[in-house]
């Protein structure tokens, strides 16, 4: 069976996170009732259980340095083997790396909301 809440170490570090990213846009919110960071409301973040996804993109340098890292992998907030693309879940064994990811998935966020929208 597995953990209902974040562990309190992972929480720490969520909250440290969500400080560390505040005066650059980025709000503590929910994403699937789960915590979130989130910048211009789209979810960048989210941690669950003892792991946080981070949405980097799927062919960005930090998700496949990310990959590399034990235990990581495709962020699957369901649990039913449909991982989002273009996000990355690294545990909580592997928090030092957190703040990177972090800043790259606001990268991305950035970068992706400068990109012109297709018709």
């Amino acid at each position: 069976m597995s953990m209902q809440f974040p562990t309190p170490e992972a929480m720490n570090e969520f909250q440290r996170l969500t400080r560390a990213l505040l005066g650059e846009g980025v709000a503590a919110g929910k994403m699937f009732g789960k915590d979130a960071l989130k910048y211009e409301s789209k979810a960048i973040a989210c941690l669950l259980e003892d792991t946080m996804g981070f949405k980097v993109g799927r062919e960005s340098e930090a998700m496949h340095t990310a990959l590399a890292y034990p235990g990581a992998g495709l962020f699957d907030p369901s649990g039913q083997g449909r991982p989002f693309r273009d996000w990355v879940s690294v545990p909580e064994s592997s928090m030092e790396h957190w703040e990177r990811l972090a800043r790259a998935a606001l990268s991305a966020a950035i970068e992706a909301e400068d990109q012109p929208r297709e018709a």
